[in-house]
């Protein structure tokens, strides 16, 4: 769960939902500049992670990282989704190039700062190593069997799965994702709780919200991502033309999706990390890869059924080259589990690569 934040009610976590609302009314009238667009979808991702927090930290560990899991894996997979459909040519790649930059993301960038701002406090950043590896297990199989396997599949030629084998690959990921949520939830629960005292943390024992606070926070959450729903849809074509303006792979657009929905829990798994709860810090980090393969897989996977979209997603050998490296290291800087300095510079030399690769490549 973040760090309970100081719970104070904040307007613009109020004032950014409705604003979105009045950006679709000025949408549908043709009197919204694109950047404006832009600025307020960004806001609104803030405020809806914000009131998902608020829910989180009602709610307890470690439902209250899977809340927040759920609900930015809800934003993405609506971004994704109104991307595909706003440009059915690059609907192909667009998911897997959002899912693997959200992995990259989080497994090197995320988890490297955040190992980092864990090992200031001592020379080892310590957490429970049964619950990582289990989680780090889990986002291993789904990765390989999404963004791996189709290219060595014969039913039909690579990168993509026969519609059987689309199938297969979106349901037992659903299924695995749900067996490690009730695993992480009900029944190796303490596998995933921070253990020592916490006495001396800041913040760690704020006041919860009120129910009535949590429900009116749960309320807000609702009606942003609603908002960020609709307003991707606008935005997707400024997006591209920004992209292709630049001179840049169209990849880089799914790394923008990823970095956009991904910011704020991002920074919450690091400031948590910097308060010396580790365990805290890897939960909201690997829960959200987990559920960015687990549900979005199969959430594209339904809209390619239904909209007879096409839907790519083997990586090239480059792709897999920098996935096989980020998988192997991290199951080494998870195994023991205790963490350096240097695990953590690792993790962001390979994101650095796999930015440089995908801008160069």
């Amino acid at each position: 769960m973040c760090e309970p934040m100081r719970l104070s009610v904040r307007s613009w976590v109020w004032v950014l939902p409705v604003l979105g609302l009045v950006e679709l009314a000025g949408q549908a009238l043709g009197l919204v500049a694109p950047w404006l667009t832009g600025l307020v979808l960004i806001g609104v991702v803030l405020a809806a992670v914000h009131h998902a927090e608020v829910v989180a930290h009602r709610v307890g560990e470690p439902f209250g990282t899977l809340i927040l899991a759920v609900a930015v894996t809800v934003i993405e997979a609506g971004l994704i989704v109104s991307l595909m459909l706003a440009n059915r040519e690059a609907a192909s790649t667009l998911a897997r190039d959002t899912v693997v930059a959200a992995a990259m993301i989080i497994l090197n960038l995320l988890l490297g700062l955040c190992l980092l701002a864990g090992a200031r406090h001592q020379k080892e950043a310590r957490f429970t190593r049964t619950g990582a590896t289990a989680a780090l297990s889990t986002l291993a199989t789904l990765l390989i069997l999404s963004l791996v396997l189709p290219n060595y599949t014969t039913t039909v030629p690579g990168p993509v799965y026969s519609p059987a084998q689309l199938a297969f690959v979106a349901s037992f990921s659903l299924i695995l994702y749900l067996t490690f949520v009730f695993v992480q939830t009900v029944r190796n629960r303490d596998y995933f709780l921070p253990h020592g005292p916490l006495k001396e943390v800041p913040g760690v024992h704020a006041e919860p919200p009120t129910d009535k606070a949590a429900w009116l926070s749960f309320a807000a959450l609702l009606v942003s991502l609603v908002v960020v729903v609709l307003m991707a849809k606008s935005l997707s074509g400024p997006l591209e033309g920004a992209v292709a303006s630049a001179g840049l792979p169209r990849a880089v657009v799914g790394i923008a999706i990823a970095a956009i929905v991904l910011l704020p829990e991002s920074v919450a798994a690091v400031r948590a990390a910097r308060t010396n709860r580790m365990q805290t810090s890897l939960n909201l980090a690997l829960g959200s890869a987990l559920a960015t393969i687990g549900l979005t897989i199969p959430v594209v996977t339904v809209v390619s059924f239904s909209l007879d979209l096409p839907l790519a997603l083997g990586l090239n050998n480059t792709g897999m080259t920098l996935l096989a490296l980020t998988l192997f290291v991290a199951s080494l800087s998870l195994a023991r589990g205790r963490t350096t300095y240097l695990h953590g510079a690792i993790h962001l030399v390979i994101f650095a690569a796999y930015l440089m690769t995908t801008i160069l490549p």
